[in-house]
């Protein structure tokens, strides 16, 4: 009885010592996770009641789906984001709500086959508003669609190599990857990555295909290790015997995010993501393993000074043979640990952020069963939007074809599609809002090239480079959180920053990454912008400043409460401080980091008191004529000022009265 005594102390001192960091690996690498005590009651939102009353994302959706009502109450609404939708209204229409859908689609590496396209845009016509968006995570929205064709359209997205399961909601969103179709070793290894971390992610409990295949599971098989990773629960990952064996009846407390690349393509906003993996190859280019980053996100509240956008931190590497069970160890880490009371503050950057990197490591690697190597240095990262045309490797070509603001619509989406069926090409979606023609070859090249021009969609040469690196969310009129414009604003906002630049004397070329949102929400990623707008309020923006152009530093707020109207006299002395006092080849938000806010601050104010001394001057020269003139004119009909003034007045009042007695 004293021995198992002793051994019971022991063994709570070691996992007390473990959790407090004390003692070494060898002695932890056999003790269970400390999950949170199940005991003590802990406070939960709203969400996470209805996500365990659910019964694995069913109902009440099931139910509300069989109403005449043109929407679905507050539960099902949380619930269908699970399935791949939003509900919305158009906010531009008075006198009561119009309801509708939005469907997101969900493609690992943005890869879309040549089938899923042609029905996506037939989809889009029949059941939508005519348009498809092209969002910053890879995907397809379809907006518009009324709950009672949501089946319909649903179903025919399964049945057509497509799906929007877990395109929204609590859980892994879209992975993304370099969507660029180069025949090499890496950026093949990292898009069969995303492929793998997307199944392994998935929910398995089957509502998805209940609700809109009659049950029917219209999907391949996952591969062998992404089944083996699945059902391994060595490490306390799994719920035994649960239909959702990674997550539970709760999911995860907020919606999560992984981005896959290989070293310096940073067309995914790596350090944007939940987890950011990059390929790590050996000397003969053959993939080995992956530096991980973890704790990225863009959300924040206004006037919350506690939430933040926040980049990724290094957490170190692991072989490639590993990587599935290492992203199950951070997906059970969040799940188990991050915030169910308050989901602005849900997010697994704020669990990072409140551990430190350090603690959340040694957590991860109780869940992954081993330790995590030291994080192997990176080059510079780059941003390459791989516009127009490129060699593939393999004797054919791919194009890169820019899409302002994402959106597909009128001409150049029916030009988009005669192409793509006549060619039987697949597509690959950007993580900038734009999209890849695949796999052309040689002979093909120039009838599509015509072809594009002729639709509107202009080689990058001929599309202002301001417009290139932009991007914008859907905002108003459908978005709910919406509270200004953006995509609708920013094409408008971008003609006006290009005539600033020539005011001040910027080249064409000059350019540097914009980015716009509706809300603070941050969707087209505006922290990582050199210069982001957030909407803060009807037709006022806060501004924020000093992202790199490789996406790879935070912007930081510049200004609030910024009118649209007031942009010109805002932004004109900062890009004319940009043009006169940069360094050689500096891009506008490493100056403005360089320089510093106050001393930009500075510059906006000498040019508005220059501005209104100068409109002052011109208000007393306008004044002057104004007397000179009257004065003529009185020397001319031989009256004085006051008379010729009082007759103007008196003939003024006799025309108004005249006006009035007519009926």
């Amino acid at each position: 009885m004293k021995c198992l005594c002793f051994l019971g102390f022991v063994l709570t001192f070691l996992i007390l010592m473990s959790q407090w960091g004390c003692i070494p690996w060898d002695l932890t690498m056999h003790i269970q996770p400390l999950k949170p005590p199940t005991a003590v009651p802990v406070k939960r939102s709203k969400v996470e009641i209805i996500k365990e009353q659910s019964n694995y994302l069913r109902f009440p959706l099931n139910e509300e789906l069989e109403t005449e009502a043109p929407n679905i109450n507050e539960a099902a609404v949380q619930l269908i984001k699970f399935h791949g939708s939003y509900q919305q209204y158009n906010r531009d229409e008075r006198g009561g709500k119009s309801y509708s859908f939005m469907l997101r689609t969900k493609q690992p590496s943005g890869k879309v086959p040549n089938k899923l396209y042609l029905v996506m845009d037939q989809l889009a016509d029949q059941f939508g508003i005519g348009t498809l968006r092209l969002t910053t995570r890879q995907t397809f929205q379809l907006h518009g669609v009324l709950k009672h064709n949501l089946k319909t359209v649903l179903s025919t997205i399964i049945k057509n190599m497509g799906s929007t399961l877990g395109a929204c909601g609590d859980l892994n969103r879209n992975v993304l990857a370099p969507p660029f179709p180069f025949a090499r070793k890496d950026y093949i290894f990292a898009q069969e990555t995303a492929d793998k971390i997307a199944a392994l992610l998935a929910p398995q409990a089957g509502s998805y295909y209940d609700l809109w295949v009659d049950g029917e599971k219209i999907m391949s098989a996952d591969p062998p290790d992404v089944v083996e990773a699945l059902k391994d629960n060595s490490h306390g990952t799994n719920f035994e015997g649960s239909p959702e064996p990674i997550y539970g009846t709760q999911f995860l407390p907020r919606k999560f995010k992984v981005a896959v690349t290989v070293p310096t393509d940073n067309s995914v906003d790596i350090l944007t993501n939940d987890i950011g993996l990059v390929v790590i190859c050996d000397d003969e280019g053959n993939p080995k393993g992956f530096d991980i980053y973890v704790g990225g996100g863009m959300g924040r509240t206004h006037r919350m000074e506690h939430t933040f956008p926040k980049l990724a931190e290094p957490l170190g590497y692991v072989p490639k043979e590993d990587i599935l069970y290492v992203i199950k160890a951070i997906v059970a880490t969040q799940r188990d640990y991050g915030r169910r009371d308050d989901r602005r503050m849900a997010r697994m950057k704020y669990l990072v952020h409140e551990w430190g990197i350090d603690k959340f490591r040694t957590v991860v690697e109780q869940y992954y069963g081993k330790q995590i190597e030291p994080f192997q240095e990176l080059p510079p990262w780059e941003f390459k939007s791989y516009l127009g045309w490129h060699e593939q490797g393999n004797g054919e070509h791919f194009y890169g074809v820019h899409v302002e603001n994402g959106r597909l619509k009128d001409t150049s989406k029916k030009v988009l599609r005669e192409i793509i069926e006549k060619f039987n090409l697949s597509i690959r979606l950007t993580p900038n809002q734009n999209l890849i023609l695949c796999d052309v070859r040689s002979s093909w090249m120039q009838e599509i090239s015509r072809s594009l021009r002729q639709g509107g969609l202009l080689h990058p040469r001929w599309v202002d480079s301001l417009n290139i690196t932009s991007m914008a969310c859907p905002a108003l009129p459908l978005c709910p959180l919406a509270v200004t414009e953006a995509e609708r604003g920013a094409p408008d906002i971008l003609r006006r920053i290009r005539k600033m630049f020539d005011k001040v004397g910027l080249r064409t070329s000059d350019s540097l990454v914009i980015r716009f949102t509706g809300c603070p929400n941050g969707c087209a990623r505006p922290y990582m912008a050199e210069l982001g707008f957030v909407g803060d309020g009807p037709n006022s923006y806060q501004i924020w400043l000093g992202g790199a152009p490789n996406q790879s530093r935070l912007a930081q707020t510049f200004m609030e409460k910024v009118k649209l109207q007031d942009f010109e006299m805002i932004l004109t002395p900062l890009f004319r401080a940009w043009k006169l006092r940069r360094m050689a080849g500096e891009p506008f938000g490493d100056f403005a980091i360089r320089v510093g806010f106050e001393e930009l601050q500075q510059y906006i104010s000498s040019w508005t008191e220059t501005a209104n001394t100068t409109k002052a001057g011109r208000n007393v020269r306008l004044e002057r004529e104004l007397v000179d003139n009257v004065k003529k004119l009185a020397e001319q009909q031989g009256t004085s000022v006051i008379g010729l003034i009082s007759d103007i007045l008196q003939k003024y009042i006799d025309s108004q009265a005249a006006t009035d007695d007519k009926p």
